[in-house]
C-alpha cells in the first residue's frame, strides 16, 4: 500500500463526480435523489457498525468499518469541493 492511498482513493471519486459512469457506486452518490443525505446515512450507519466491531474486539471489521468511513467522508468532501490537503491542513493545525 502507499503513502497517498487517500490521494488515489479521492482522485478516483473526483474523477467518478465528473464522468458520473453509470455502473460506479460513487457516482450513484453524487447523483441520488436523496442528495448528500445518501452519503450521510451511510456515515451514520459505518459509524454504528464501527463503535459494534470496537465493542466486539473485531479488528479486522474494525479496519473495514474504519475504511468505509474514509471513503465515504472523502465522498462528503468532494460534494463540498473540500480536498484531501485541506484536510491534511486541518489535521496539521491540530499535531
Amino acid at each position: 500500500m502507499t503513502d497517498d492511498v487517500l490521494d488515489e482513493v479521492f482522485d478516483v471519486i473526483e474523477d467518478r463526480k465528473e464522468n458520473l459512469p453509470e455502473d460506479s457506486y460513487t457516482a450513484s452518490l453524487f447523483t441520488h435523489e436523496k442528495g448528500e443525505n445518501a452519503v450521510l446515512e451511510k456515515l451514520g450507519e459505518e459509524s454504528t457498525e464501527l463503535v459494534l466491531a470496537a465493542k466486539d474486539g473485531d479488528d479486522e471489521e474494525l479496519a473495514h468499518e474504519a475504511a468505509d468511513i474514509v471513503y465515504h467522508m472523502l465522498v462528503l468532501l468532494a460534494m463540498h469541493d473540500v480536498t484531501v490537503d485541506d484536510l491534511r491542513e486541518e489535521l496539521a493545525k491540530r499535531r
